[in-house]
């Protein structure tokens, strides 16, 4: 099967996102920042307590999935540990009440640290990672155990627990802050970018375009953590849940982007109706998530998940039709896309507990966002580049038409609408010359009608390489044809005569002409009128005179003077 460009960069494409994809499982525990910690579980019943926990000898179960668990509340015990020196404990930031972190000491003291939704924000670290520092002591650090209060337990209770020492959490956050910072940066770019061109040629897939941008950027803003920082005492759930609105409404704009990007044939009839339903669908849950989420947020967020589905589920149809309609922009949005849908798909299936969950996965949008936002603007700029060849090929087939409408067709002149638009309003003194060709009916009966409009050609022609350059020439008539150029130029109608003798004619018929010279103003029709009357004279006196000469007489005040010599006047 023979595969063009476009279709061989995108199986590329798509072949090296599967392999980061399967390769990076793999190798994401050993991406984290400082040590493991391997814990084990119990849920919390009356009469449990710290210290009852701490001491080895309290059964527990060291299970490898915690969402079989359920919501509910819970103590987090890590297995013994030995480490000395100031350390931090991180964790993934999940939805949950309360939580409480025990750390218990060799010399047997015990530091305990709480965290309420109230003051998640002063833990919080970039990758929305919850960060405790616990205090150096003599003693070194034997156990942690942390007590979880109202855990709806929807990616797990305590999500993979690290060791830290500061210099790892710094490291973190650096690196950490430069993929968001070139995100972010990229983010504003595009969008001052595209807003600009929006403004400027009001292409409406532009403004999609910056509103999907725009949803990113307050995405990652969110999904980072770093709305914590901005916003020190919002809670953590309630973080969580503008996490949920936003990531719903970047969705959204992004099939609103490529409805405006596509041609609208590709969303007309039942694909546009199911892809309006689906974003609607999506945009309802988000924002029932986001009102209602504290209520019964393992529901909500079950249905979030689901109309997920329902909306990538979408993009089948959506490009099946545009293939079969040979929509130009296929391949430039499925490269585009292809990234973003595969890495929603992976995280949905992790949402609904198919995959296992880790901290790489959970933070993959901010690659695929990236792939989208770049490649999506490859993808403006190439529909754009269509536009613009569109536009130029409607301009050159507009100037046909409109030559058309301008010029006489037998002879390529301009005929008479066009002759009488250029040639009023011209300032100063004009010469209109007439020139009339002599017995031209006879010319028709001899030579026939082919024939004729020949001998019309050959005229057109002569007239045009006598006349100056910057002379309005015209077929205003049959037989007759017309000339205005500003007076004062060096010109003799006695030359079109000769030139017309010394044309070979069809059939070598012999062809002669009478010409009407006048001179006058053509500021205003009037003056055409005027002007035209009084050529149409001195032709007639041509004609009278013997024809095969030219008469030339001056408009002075609405009256007519003949001159003689011809030439005292034109020149």
């Amino acid at each position: 099967m023979h595969l063009t460009i476009p279709s061989r960069l995108l199986l590329l494409f798509l072949t090296c996102c599967t392999i980061v994809f399967l390769v990076q499982p793999a190798k994401a525990k050993d991406r984290g920042t400082g040590e493991p910690i391997t814990t084990c579980i119990v849920r919390d019943r009356p009469g449990l307590t710290s210290t009852q926990l701490l001491r080895p000898s309290t059964p527990v179960s060291c299970l490898t999935d915690q969402r079989t668990l359920g919501p509910g509340n819970y103590w987090i015990r890590s297995t013994p540990l030995r480490r000395g020196g100031p350390v931090n404990v991180r964790s993934a930031s999940l939805w949950q009440g309360t939580q409480n972190l025990y750390a218990l000491y060799a010399d047997g003291a015990i530091v305990r640290t709480t965290i309420d939704q109230r003051h998640a924000s002063r833990y919080m670290q970039l990758g929305a990672l919850l960060e405790v520092p616990l205090p150096e002591r003599n003693a070194p650090l034997v156990r942690l155990l942390w007590q979880v209060e109202d855990a709806a337990n929807l990616r797990g209770i305590v999500r993979d627990p690290m060791l830290a020492t500061d210099a790892e959490s710094v490291r973190s956050n650096l690196l950490l802050g430069g993929l968001y910072a070139a995100f972010a940066g990229l983010c504003i770019a595009l969008l001052s970018y595209n807003f600009a061109l929006w403004v400027a040629l009001r292409h409406r897939f532009q403004l999609a375009y910056c509103a999907m941008v725009l949803g990113l950027l307050a995405y990652t803003v969110s999904s980072s953590g770093y709305l914590a920082w901005i916003y020190p005492d919002i809670g953590n759930n309630d973080r969580i849940r503008c996490n949920y609105l936003l990531l719903g409404l970047s969705t959204v704009a992004a099939f609103a982007f490529a409805r405006a990007f596509f041609e609208e044939r590709v969303f007309a009839g039942r694909v546009g109706t199911l892809v309006q339903i689906s974003c609607g669908i999506t945009f309802t849950a988000s924002l029932a998530f986001f009102l209602f989420g504290p209520l019964q947020v393992r529901l909500f967020d079950r249905l979030y998940s689901l109309a997920f589905v329902l909306q990538m589920a979408m993009v089948i149809p959506l490009l099946w039709r545009a293939w079969v309609l040979r929509s130009n922009y296929l391949w430039v949005f499925a490269l585009a896309w292809a990234m973003p849908i595969m890495m929603a798909t992976v995280r949905i299936v992790c949402s609904l507990g198919i995959i296992p969950w880790n901290f790489w996965l959970d933070n993959s949008t901010i690659v695929s966002m990236t792939v989208e936002a770049l490649l999506s603007s490859i993808a403006i700029a190439y529909r754009m580049r269509l536009l613009s060849n569109e536009r130029d090929e409607a301009r050159e087939r507009e100037i046909a038409a409109r030559l058309l409408a301008d010029t006489d067709p037998l002879t390529g002149l301009l005929n008479r609408r066009a002759f009488l638009n250029q040639a009023i309003g011209r300032k100063g003194e004009q010469i209109l010359m007439i020139a009339d060709l002599d017995h031209f009916k006879q010319v028709n009966e001899t030579v026939g009608h082919d024939g004729g409009d020949e001998v019309l050609r050959v005229f057109a022609r002569t007239l045009c390489q006598v006349v100056p350059a910057d002379a309005l020439v015209a077929r205003i008539g049959g037989e007759e044809f017309a000339v205005v150029l500003a007076a004062g130029g060096a010109f003799d109608p006695e030359d079109i005569l000769a030139g017309l003798r010394a044309e070979r004619m069809p059939y070598d018929v012999t062809i002669t002409a009478s010409i009407g010279v006048c001179v006058g103003t053509l500021e205003r029709e009037q003056d055409w009128k005027a002007l035209y009357g009084c050529a149409d004279r001195a032709l007639f006196e041509a004609k009278s005179a013997g024809r095969d000469r030219a008469r030339v007489r001056v408009l002075t005040n609405q009256r007519t003077v003949q001159i003689v010599p011809p030439l005292a006047v034109i020149r």
